[in-house]
């Protein structure tokens, strides 16, 4: 099979442009680029590339992180199938929440049930896909992944709430002026350490500062992190620095 790059833009339903800009960002590239005509064909191959991309893309997966995962050298397409399926069922069921709310407002009831740890399940996704980015197949994803998958749901959302608490602690303590290599700017750091590793994986300093110099560089992370105070990924991005020198 091939088709030149409108037939295939046609097919998967993205633009040509998507396509020239996934193919300049090395996301994509054509299986064949004729040197006489400077036409693009894409293969079967292609077809398969792009149905990960848009499994990555319905999960909000940002295009540097899809590129990162699906340039990598260890990535494993079945078990990140797997994964996809996983997070997809949990989009699948906040958006039964919805349409059941919906139906409940019809009757006069109250909707606000719907949206309860919406943003927890948001927030989980964006943890596995930082885990998934920055570590893929090494002994802390693999930890993680051991730990996770005996978790319940309850227990995942407790999870998320504790590790929103340490957030909390890291606005209020910005906003009471300590400066990010105060001792309890420090000892915070610490304890986002500590739970990281007791809770996921065992959080190196060499995570730790992954982990910092990310929440500020992912606008995923930085948005929910600044919503307990603006400025705060920056604060704790900078304290995490220090502690890990």
């Amino acid at each position: 099979m091939k088709m030149l790059i409108k037939e295939f833009a046609d097919f998967t339903g993205v633009s040509v442009r998507t396509l020239h800009y996934y193919d300049e960002i090395g996301l994509m590239k054509p299986a064949i680029v004729d040197k006489q005509t400077g036409y693009r064909f894409y293969d079967e191959v292609s077809l398969e590339r792009m149905q990960e991309i848009m499994f990555y893309r319905e999960l909000d997966f940002s295009l540097k992180s899809i590129c990162s995962i699906l340039s990598s050298p260890e990535y494993d397409k079945e078990k990140a199938m797997k994964e996809q399926k996983r997070l997809l069922l949990l989009k699948k069921e906040r958006l039964e929440r919805m349409i059941e709310a919906l139906d409940q407002h019809q009757k006069g009831e109250k909707m606000m049930k719907a949206f309860d740890n919406t943003e927890f399940e948001i927030t989980r996704k964006q943890y596995e896909a930082e885990a998934k980015e920055k570590w893929g197949k090494t002994d802390a994803y693999a930890e993680y992944e051991a730990k996770a998958k005996n978790y319940s749901k309850e227990k995942q959302n407790e999870l998320l709430k504790g590790m929103e608490d340490i957030l909390e602690e890291f606005a209020a303590c910005k906003q009471e002026g300590n400066q990010p290599d105060s001792a309890n700017a420090q000892l915070l750091v610490k304890k986002l350490q500590n739970y990281i590793t007791e809770n996921y994986y065992a959080c190196t300093n060499e995570i730790m500062a992954g982990l910092g110099k990310m929440y500020i560089a992912d606008e995923r992370f930085k948005k929910n992190i600044d919503k307990h105070a603006i400025g705060t990924a920056e604060y704790l991005s900078v304290a995490i620095d220090i502690f890990c020198r």
